[in-house]
């Protein structure tokens, strides 16, 4: 008994800290925006949404934004109904509101000191979540099936978070829930 006890103990912190999964309730959260607004999942409830872990010095991220396919996702995901949250791990307001005009990137740009990104479990970026319209996670990965930082290779991917919106939006199980993420590890 005092064995199991000892491995329950030992076992307690690393179950507080386990990441998003799928078909589970996706981890709230309240996070500040660049332009001063905050955004709350649950304030979402109803519609589909894609968070997208984002940090703009990273060439896999650049691969997107720098032609507009990003932005473009986005518009789709938007026609899809869904709403795309780009969330920030330790970046700076002012620099992330200007590649925003840069980049003419109009989904809101959130904030992380850590602690939602440590809850979804995300790992690089871009690292992507869709969440169902019942705050379901339906989809964890990569934005694409081809990891390079070469934007020539979009329009040689499967783009997985379109997909999986799309899968949603026709009332069906997503069929590939789970990609293994590329790009620029996320630093806490």
């Amino acid at each position: 008994m005092k064995n199991l006890l000892l491995l329950l103990a030992c076992l307690l912190p690393l179950a507080s800290r386990a990441e998003a999964q799928l078909g589970q309730p996706a981890p709230d959260f309240a996070l500040p925006t660049v332009d001063g607004k905050t955004v709350r999942l649950s304030e979402l409830r109803g519609k589909p949404v894609v968070l997208e872990f984002f940090n703009p010095g990273c060439p896999y991220v650049a691969k997107f934004y720098k032609p507009g396919a990003m932005q473009a996702s986005q518009a789709k995901a938007a026609e899809l109904g869904a709403t795309w949250i780009l969330v920030s791990v330790n970046g700076k307001a002012d620099a992330l509101a200007k590649v925003a005009a840069d980049w003419k990137i109009a989904a809101p740009i959130a904030l992380d000191k850590g602690e939602t990104g440590r809850a979804y479990g995300a790992k690089t970026t871009p690292h992507c979540y869709v969440i169902d319209a019942q705050g379901i996670l339906a989809y964890k990965g990569a934005i694409d099936s081809v990891p390079s930082t070469k934007s020539e290779d979009i329009a040689k991917a499967e783009n997985h978070v379109l997909a999986a919106l799309g899968e949603l939006k026709a009332g069906k199980p997503v069929s590939k829930p789970q990609t293994k993420p590329y790009g620029c590890g996320v630093k806490y």
